[in-house]
């Protein structure tokens, strides 16, 4: 057994042995608590649990956070809570305390301060009716816990239990581990049982519901029988005071040779007849018998005795000190260890482990007769009274004693062992004074400067803090700041909206008397000149006008300073008070319980313009919706109750630019203002990703809708309530509909009618399963044939199209067929089924795809379900090769198997055995599929049909196509459908050749789904930019389309180019016409046609970047599709189309170069000017190298052809390729050629396997030369051999670089080119005030950065002074870091199964110190990731690149060149984070040793021999560094 060394784990591990629920109750959750480390390891470890059925609940709670309202729910629910606190929360908590004194609830209590504890928190709250246990040793703390939990599952009350570790008799202790066997003897587990099955209905918090704790006994036998007769003490012989030495520091122990009584009762034998029971109210006679019952159990386990008092000391003794607080064991050993002459040589010591309730009859019985006088010392610092409270219960149980003591009450203060001497000189010289005086203060009463906790801004909530300071600058008064000085306030006064209310006003009020003195200075004759009394004038005027006062102050301030009279001096000595301050107060979700909510009533009751800022969070999906009991009002329903109030509820990570707005209009507001804003969090250590997908769950499904409501709206002509989210809550709806504010929204905004509620919930998730299924069911009635259900769980389509498939050919076999989603089935229609078929794949590691999760997870929990009546059969889709490791085979099928198992166990009958598909077959998972169907329609009998129809062959991509008319298929019938925010799966192909993508919010899946919704649909938007470059109009033009119409970011991609995301359906087209006003495009941005054509950005050299550029411009336009249907999808006016309708559009389109089927697949082009190969040339379909001539000129291009990224994880068929040279041609044909390349692409593509379309397989099919060839032939001109050229680097080059004509060109750090603004950088509002004044043109990388290019000299400084403002300038970052790059993967990106920008800043981050330790922070290592294998990141160029296998899972490749022109090869498969930095933190500081001169890391990867090199795409799955096995 291990030791215990403090309190806190003492405490810590009893709570977690006996409790159901923990409330760890902390200052902050960044700052940890006694009992929270203990507890977190104890969760960490699975420590073992006498009560639970299961690990206990650590529920993690703020002081300031109302903690004590986390019990009611856990109670209620019969679940045993614990509590574990400072003495802080107890006053603040009384409300609760007189409710949870009826449950089994115990509190452990740290008095605190520690170094000198203050004891009225537990004075004040005696009469709560908990019972009190108190523990003044290590060990005692240790058994006292055990008792109280013993004792509250026994008496169905609550128990305090209170101790103060800081005590000398916890200091340097250490005891064993509690004993297992005595803790299952001392918890009445039976009883504890019992409480787990009495679940109540009550819901009420302050209302008494007549809740009391009753125990049971024998009618016969009445209440008396359950009563304990009291015990006489027996007081034993003390030795000698010179014999004696001090055990006071732990009483318990066995080798104390100080002689000892304690006040015992032995309890009465139980009443044995149940023949009828009847019940009573406990009673504290009940209390001491179930304590007495427990401290013998542990005598009985340990040896050691407890009991309601004790006293130790000589028999014979007339002097006794009793201690209330302090340090027992310090007045104990000095006691013990005085000289014989001393006064209180033989005094006794009384102590106490119950002080309520106080069994006063018990302690004169246990106190020799000798004692003629008792010092009461009380450590009570907020005495109330004038007789200490300890004192009182002394006085009462003695009284009535014969020959009653003299009890004489002390105030103690701060004691310690250097002034208890003098302490008890004092303490005895008044008591056995004739006339002994009370209330006589001993100590010093403030005692040591404790380090206390100090309450700071959590790191996350310092987002809105900076938005404040953005917007408001020096105007900005935040009166109950944290941390500021408040002229000796202490931070939780000075913290709270009173207090920060009433300096305000005290504010307000002494400025009003500083324009009073300005008015009156302005008439005076006081001032050298005459200047300042003119501005004092106009200034006093509009004193109370935010705006005019401010300019007005600037030049006051500047007269009066020229002035020199003393009255410019008076007044410039509150120069401060000229400006109008916006007034803040700064508030936590804690202003929102009833015990904080005073200070806000205040504020809105006064009228005053006063703005508050209240930031909740609590996260959505641990919110305590379902926990009525943390009653937090709603405190922007409760403001526009009152009617006077400015409310806006905001996200910062929803919308920035609607906290910005709402933070405006709080400030122009003229009276309270309340700003609510979210910002969830757990942990203050949370990073921004889990912050943002917790805020965007709860802001979608209308939890936290963002609204801002004026009621002075409609004197403006204005709403007085505007939505800035789709979904509203209840409570919200039904305050708008009263007053008709929701039928005025819904006119204005008939899109949100049918969402405008976000209180769905589970009830109606549940009756759209039921009507679906009874849907079905009332197709099928009539029919004739057994039923077959056929459910799927499916990710990518594969099981659910099959699934479909299997449904079709059941019904042509005579089956009733119904087919759905294993989520959508109702499970309770399960056990009656008689045919059920399962279809699912495989999702993670092992895991059902979303659309199953549910369903599994009731199945597999599912003690009630009966499937004996049922028959089943399943098939797995998987792939055995998806996680190489031995250990980690059992993932493949790994849901099909655990559902086919599960099912089983129920009692179905199996049709079949489990099928496996395997995507590694010849034909994947149909070749296991095509075995396993046949068995299943012989097991139902139906397997020799005849005349069985001819099944259609599947749609595919070239069916889609060719039908679509050009690209137009059935887009604008779906854009008008207002049923749903999708288009159908055909159009979303055709949207592609369009530039646009349809999305759902991957984030939001899960939650959007228990709420009855469909998923987050919203659109994708890439523009078509070649070259990427754009003017800074363009560039305002697109982040006004990302502001209104998209979600707020930009996206700058690695084809450098504008890509927009979050734009809903209705916003669809609006978004499309923006672009085209902006004169760009979107057309063939993406689809199967040649997509936007890259160019190196090559700041040093503008006028050959121009002379490059254009022939990017000329390819792009030459290779453009020709369709009409772009135009009259997206920017024909109504009228025009109108006319084109009735014209019988007789006008039929016509594709010169792409054919009505188009290209096989996408189809990509690039540029790139050496030295820099920022383009990657080599990744693409095309690659140009581009050639200057001698004279500084534009020669030509070496072309290569046959590069591209795209890979199916495990499918050996599909690799990475870079391209191969076929030769040199001038710029002149440089378009001609890249058209008769495509041309080949086009005729020669595999259409037939869309994994086998791309060119890089059409070309290694048919050999370079033929290929070659073929291009020549169509070009009727040959390939001149290539011209020599080097690349340096494939990165960019950051900050300023001056070109050739003299004119600079900046280079930004944007961070995997996400354009957005946040608390702590506001990059997009910088930007847009950059172009507003930028005279030259922007240019988008390859690698997702931005370059500022062609800056005037004129213009540079206060250029550089505009990047400042807005930390745009900042490029100190490392090396790593300025070298990587990320696709966009979760939340938006329907393929990726891992995070990419979103995670790979966070894995650098923890990777710089090792960087910095090795001496590699400025190098650069070329890192990326994806969040799947198509490779839009191009990983497989990178030194090093992690490509998302699983959530959280990625595989790591190695061995990539610097320059671009090699592909890495696999070195890890599968490994999650830690795996990540265990490898590559030594490999780093490897590099940095053991590197060659100039050696780059991917080349020394290669000869340290980590990996092998990688000379073709062919040979890109050959000897990689982790063999995958074949074995099951």
């Amino acid at each position: 057994m291990g030791a215990i060394k403090t309190a806190g784990e003492a405490v810590a591990r009893i709570a977690h042995i006996a409790s159901d629920v923990i409330v760890s109750v902390q200052p902050s959750l960044a700052t940890p608590s006694e009992f929270s480390e203990p507890l977190k390891q104890l969760e960490t470890s699975k420590a073992q649990n006498v009560i639970a059925k299961q690990q206990p609940e650590i529920v993690a709670v703020q002081e300031n956070a109302d903690p004590l309202l986390s019990c009611f729910t856990p109670l209620r629910a019969g679940k045993l809570t614990s509590v574990a606190t400072s003495s802080s929360i107890l006053i603040k908590s009384i409300p609760h305390l007189y409710k949870l004194a009826q449950y089994p609830v115990v509190i452990h209590v740290s008095v605190q301060p520690s170094s000198y504890p203050d004891y009225s928190d537990i004075t004040s709250i005696r009469q709560c009716g908990f019972t009190f246990l108190h523990s003044e040793t290590l060990q005692q703390t240790q058994d006292i816990a055990l008792t109280a939990h013993a004792l509250a599952i026994k008496s169905g009350k609550g128990v305090i239990h209170f101790f103060c570790s800081g005590s000398t008799a916890f200091q340097n202790k250490e005891i064993q581990e509690e004993n297992q066997e005595l803790v299952r003897r001392v918890l009445d587990v039976g009883r504890a049982t019992d409480y787990h099955s009495s679940k109540t209905e009550e819901t009420g918090l302050y209302a008494d519901d007549g809740r009391r704790s009753s125990i049971s006994f024998a009618r016969s036998q009445g209440p008396s029988a359950l009563l304990a007769p009291p015990a006489t003490a027996v007081n034993g012989q003390s030795l000698p005071a010179s014999e004696r030495n001090s055990t006071r520091g732990d009483t318990s122990s066995d080798s104390s040779r100080r002689e000892s009584s304690t006040a015992s009762g032995e309890s009465a034998s139980s009443a044995t007849t149940v023949e009828s029971l009847a019940s009573k109210p406990v009673s504290s006679e009940d209390i001491y018998r179930f304590a007495s019952q427990i401290w013998a159990d542990i005598k009985e386990g340990t040896g050691r005795s407890y009991d309601a008092f004790s006293y130790t000391g000589p028999a014979n003794a007339e002097a006794a000190i009793f201690l209330f607080g302090a340090d027992v064991a310090v007045f104990a050993t000095e006691i013990d260890t005085v000289d014989e002459s001393a006064d209180y040589a033989n005094a006794g010591v009384i102590s106490f482990r119950m002080y309520r309730p106080w069994l006063g009859a018990s302690l004169a019985p246990l106190l020799p007769k000798t004692i003629k006088r008792i010092a009461v010392l009380e450590q009570v610092r907020r005495q109330t009274t004038r007789w200490g409270p300890l004192l009182l219960d002394v006085l009462m149980s003695l009284k009535s004693a014969q020959n009653s003591p003299l009890v004489v009450g002390y105030q103690l203060g701060y004691i310690n062992k250097e002034t208890v001497t003098q302490a008890m000189r004092g303490i005895f010289q008044n008591l056995m004074s004739e006339k002994p005086v009370q209330n006589l203060q001993i100590g010093n009463l403030d005692g040591p400067t404790e380090q206390k906790f100090k309450a700071e801004q959590p790191s996350l909530e310092n987002a809105y803090m900076k938005i404040l300071d953005q917007v408001f600058g020096e105007k900005l008064l935040i009166a109950n700041q944290l941390g500021s000085q408040h002229a000796g306030v202490s931070n939780d006064i000075a913290s709270s909206p009173e207090y920060g209310f009433g300096s305000l006003i005290a504010r307000k009020e002494h400025r009003q008397l500083f324009v009073d003195e300005v008015r009156t200075a302005s008439k005076s004759n006081d001032f050298v000149t005459k200047a300042p009394l003119e501005w004092l004038a106009k200034w006093a005027l509009d004193a109370n006008n935010s705006d005019k006062a401010n300019v007005l102050a600037q030049e006051v301030i500047a007269r009066l300073s020229n002035d020199g009279s003393p009255a410019a001096s008076q007044l410039l000595s509150s120069k401060k008070l000229f400006y109008r301050e916006s007034p803040w107060l700064i508030g936590s979700d804690a202003w929102a319980y009833d015990l904080g909510n005073s200070g806000v009533h205040h504020v809105l009751a006064s009228g005053e313009n006063i703005n508050m800022l209240i930031i909740d969070s609590t996260p959505y999906s641990e919110r305590a919706a379902a926990d009525a009991n943390r009653r937090k009002k709603d405190i922007g329903l409760y403001a526009m109750n009152f009617g006077n109030a400015y409310v806006a509820s905001v996200a910062a990570y929803s919308s920035y630019t609607q906290v910005l707005e709402a933070m405006i209009e709080a400030d122009k507001f003229d009276g309270p203002s309340v700003v609510l804003a979210y910002l969830p969090y757990e942990k203050e250590t949370d990073s921004p990703l889990t912050v943002l997908q917790e805020t965007k769950k709860a802001v979608d499904v209308g939890y936290w809708p963002l609204y801002r409501w004026d009621p002075r709206g409609d004197e403006k002509g204005e709403p007085n309530f505007k939505l800035d989210s789709e979904r509203i809550k209840k409570e919200l709806e039904e305050f708008l509909a009263r007053d008709n504010y929701l039928s005025q929204l819904m006119k204005r905004h008939p899109e949100f009618s049918a969402n405008l509620s976000g209180s769905y919930g589970t009830e109606v998730r549940q009756l759209q399963k039921r009507k679906a299924k009874d849907a079905y069911s009332k197709l099928l009635e009539g029919l004739a044939g057994d039923p077959m259900t056929v459910l799927f769980a499916s990710d990518n389509g594969n099981a659910e199209n099959l699934a479909k498939r299997l449904a079709r050919r059941g019904k042509a076999r005579g089956l009733k067929t119904i087919c759905m989603a294993m989520d959508d089935y109702p499970l309770e229609d399960l056990p009656s089924e008689q045919n059920v078929v399962l279809l699912t794949s495989t999702a993670g590691q092992g895991e059902f795809p979303q659309n199953g999760r549910t369903f599994w997870e009731t199945v597999k929990d599912s003690t009630d379900l009966d499937l004996a009546t049922v028959n089943f059969a399943v098939f797995a889709l998987g792939d055995s090769h998806y996680w190489p490791r031995k250990e980690d085979k059992i993932y493949y099928n790994k849901p099909g198997k655990d559902l086919h198992a599960r099912l089983l166990t129920l009692g179905g009958k199996p049709l079949t055995g489990c099928g496996l598909g395997d995507d590694q077959d010849p034909d994947a998972y149909q070749t296991g599929y095509a075995e396993w169907e046949p068995k299943l329609w012989q097991a139902l009998g139906v397997d020799n049909v005849e005349g069985l129809p001819d099944e259609p062959p599947p749609l595919t991509n070239e069916d889609i196509k060719a039908a679509s008319n050009y690209l137009r298929g059935t887009i604008e019938e779906g854009l008008q459908d207002t049923s749903t925010a999708a288009i159908s799966a055909a159009d979303q192909q055709l949207t592609k050749f369009h530039g646009t993508y349809m999305q759902d919010d991957r984030d939001l899946r899960d939650e959007r789904k228990a709420q009855g919704l469909e998923p987050a649909y919203s659109f994708m938007i890439r523009c078509r930019l070649p070259g990427g470059v754009a003017t800074p109009k363009q560039w305002l033009q697109m982040d006004e389309i990302s502001t209104k119409l998209g979600n707020e970011t930009m996206k700058l991609t690695t084809r450098q180019t504008f890509q927009f995301h979050g734009v809903v359906k209705t916003k669809l087209k609006p978004a499309m016409q923006a672009i085209n006003k902006a004169l760009m495009t979107t057309i063939a941005a993406c689809g199967d046609v040649n997509r936007n054509v890259m160019c190196s950005s090559l700041p040093e050299h503008s006028s050959f970047h121009s002379q490059v550029h254009a022939i990017s411009q000329k390819i792009s336009d030459h290779l453009l599709p020709s369709t009409t249907a772009y135009h009259e999808i997206w920017l024909e006016d109504d009228e025009t189309k109108q006319k084109r309708k009735v014209a019988g559009e007789a006008v039929q389109d016509h594709e010169p170069l792409y054919g009505p089927t188009y290209l096989p697949r996408k189809f990509k082009i690039t540029i790139a000017i050496p030295p820099h190969n920022d383009t990657d040339v080599y990744a693409h379909d095309i690659g140009l190298i581009a050639i200057k001539g001698a004279n500084g000129n534009l020669e030509g291009f070496n072309v290569l052809a046959g590069g591209g990224m795209g890979v199916t994880h495990n499918n050996k068929k599909t690799y990475p390729r870079t391209g191969s040279i076929l030769g040199y041609v001038t710029a002149e044909q440089t378009h001609i050629v890249c058209e008769k390349i495509m041309l080949v692409q086009r005729d020669n593509g595999d259409r037939t396997n869309r994994k086998h379309a791309r060119l890089k397989y059409t070309i290694d099919d048919m050999g370079v030369d033929v290929f070659r060839g073929k291009v020549e032939e169509l070009w009727g001109e040959q390939f001149a051999d290539p011209k020599t050229f080097k690349f340096d680097s494939n990165i960019d080059t950051f900050g300023w670089q001056k070109d050739e004509n003299g004119l600079n060109h900046f280079t930004f750090f944007i961070e995997n080119g996400r354009i957005e603004d946040t608390p702590e950088f506001p990059m997009k509002s910088g930007l847009v005030e950059v172009a507003k004044v930028h005279k030259g043109e922007f240019r988008l990388t390859g690698n997702q950065h931005l370059i500022l290019s062609n800056v005037k000299d004129e213009d540079l400084d206060s250029m550089k002074e505009l990047l400042k403002k807005y930390k745009l300038d900042n490029t100190n970052f490392s090396g790593m870091r300025l070298s990587s790059s990320a696709c966009v993967a979760f939340p938006t990106c329907g393929l990726a199964m891992a995070e990419s920008e979103r995670y790979l800043p966070e894995l650098i981050s923890k990777l710089e110190g090792t960087l910095e330790e090795a001496g590699l922070r400025q190098d650069s290592i070329v890192m990326r990731m994806t969040g799947c294998p198509n490779g839009c990141a191009r990983p497989w160029l990178a030194e090093v690149a992690f490509v998302g296998k699983a959530y959280g899972a990625y595989n790591m490749y190695l061995g990539g060149g610097y320059h671009g022109q090699r592909l890495n090869k696999l070195y890890r498969s599968s490994i999650k984070e830690d795996e990540i930095l265990d490898i590559m933190k030594p490999m780093i500081k490897q590099y940095a040793a053991e590197r060659e001169q100039g050696e780059r890391f991917g080349d020394f990867v290669i000869r340290k021999g980590y990996i092998q090199a990688t000379t073709h795409g062919t040979n890109f799955h050959d000897n990689t560094a982790e063999e995958e096995s074949d074995e099951e």
